[in-house]
């Protein structure tokens, strides 16, 4: 039997969540559909389990996007402080890490359980392992599943992108997109970590300044067994595509030239390997470092090493791809939707929303202000 519904929500993530408990306020008959046997799961992984749910300093610049306008609308109707807001009217306590992340004290699953509540409250029929296999429009959308149709007068596509396949992550949205005629830009893993050889230091870990084209990132770096990782890797991970150059400065606060030779001066019997461990890791500087004493280091050959420490550029054979990526960069064209609901143009009636479209944050909470930004935009809407 076809049951029928105002609105149809694909999709029981942030987005997916966001949206249908916004359309249930709003008097609607909101039915959420999710493949998986629960909803959140990625929420619930999140911020190691304690969900970094939002930034304080979110705003468009943070947004990659073959539009970067988009996002601009939905983002300035439901900031960051509305859902502040909501998460202290739940009681959640919250604290702000660097860089404005903010995450839960406990858990995870309080944020989850927020977004359950209050779409328990106002009658939103969550249904999980439900494998949606079509999705149809005629007079009405019909949603095709191993439980029986849906009908609705809305259907939002909010299954999320490719990124991290084995918590159940599929194109779905995609297909469903193109099914209608809606274009998806070429996508690609994000926020994920860099495939090179280096040097066998994996668990070194350092503060940096790393670059690709004009984007720049302050963050750690950190050596991996196949190649580079930590926030300020993740961060130029989206920016970078391959045979692109990627620069790294290993010593952001000093001048390298200007410390590596007062210390020839002032330590010439120090090995030069054990002065570059004054400022750098240990395993890290004698990587680096030839041996020698300082009092033997020619003044050039000194400026060299310090110009290799400031921008220590390389070319990544690639990336670690979906399975440790924490976003999918691209996604359904903006150009086909509205940015004040995020419906598509020439598909009324359908909606999509958080992953699914071509709209990535940076690392730090800026992708479920997105989620909730996007989701209550539609919500608004449906």
């Amino acid at each position: 039997m076809n049951q029928a519904f105002d609105v149809v929500v694909l999709g029981g993530g942030a987005a997916g969540l966001m949206c249908a408990m916004r359309a249930g306020q709003r008097g609607r008959r909101v039915l959420l559909l999710d493949h998986a046997e629960k909803v959140g799961k990625k929420i619930l992984i999140s911020g190691g389990g304690r969900c970094n749910f939002t930034n304080r300093d979110a705003r468009p610049e943070a947004f990659l996007s073959a539009n970067p306008h988009f996002a601009k609308s939905a983002l300035a109707r439901y900031t960051q402080h509305d859902f502040i807001e909501l998460v202290n009217k739940h009681r959640i306590a919250w604290h702000e890490k660097t860089l404005g992340q903010l995450f839960c004290d406990g858990s995870a699953r309080q944020i989850v359980k927020m977004l359950l509540d209050e779409c328990a409250a106002v009658g939103v029929d969550v249904r999980v392992a439900h494998k949606i296999t079509r999705v149809e429009k005629a007079d009405r959308f019909t949603v095709m599943t191993d439980h029986g149709d849906f009908s609705a007068t809305s259907v939002v596509l909010a299954t999320g992108g490719l990124s991290i396949p084995k918590m159940g992550a599929t194109g779905f949205a995609h297909e469903v997109a193109r099914h209608f005629k809606l274009r998806v830009t070429e996508t690609r893993p994000a926020l994920v970590p860099l495939t090179l050889p280096v040097p066998e230091i994996s668990g070194v870990s350092l503060d940096v300044e790393a670059r690709c084209d004009r984007a720049r990132f302050r963050e750690a770096l950190l050596f991996t067994h196949r190649g580079l990782s930590g926030p300020a890797i993740l961060q130029v991970s989206s920016y970078w595509k391959p045979g692109q150059e990627i620069v790294v400065d290993l010593l952001p606060d000093l001048d390298a030239g200007f410390f590596l030779k007062e210390r020839k001066r002032t330590r010439p019997k120090a090995e030069l390997r054990t002065i570059l461990a004054e400022v750098l890791p240990q395993r890290l500087a004698q990587s680096l470092a030839p041996e020698g004493l300082m009092a033997n280091q020619r003044d050039r050959d000194l400026e060299t090493l310090a110009n290799r420490l400031k921008a220590w550029s390389f070319v990544p054979t690639g990336t670690e791809g979906y399975a440790k990526a924490e976003v999918t960069l691209g996604g359904i064209d903006t150009d086909g939707l509205s940015s004040k609901t995020m419906e598509a143009k020439k598909v009324p009636g359908l909606y999509a929303i958080g992953e699914a479209v071509d709209v990535t944050g940076w690392l730090g909470g800026y992708n479920f202000q997105w989620a909730w930004s996007s989701g209550w935009v539609a919500g608004e809407a449906v």
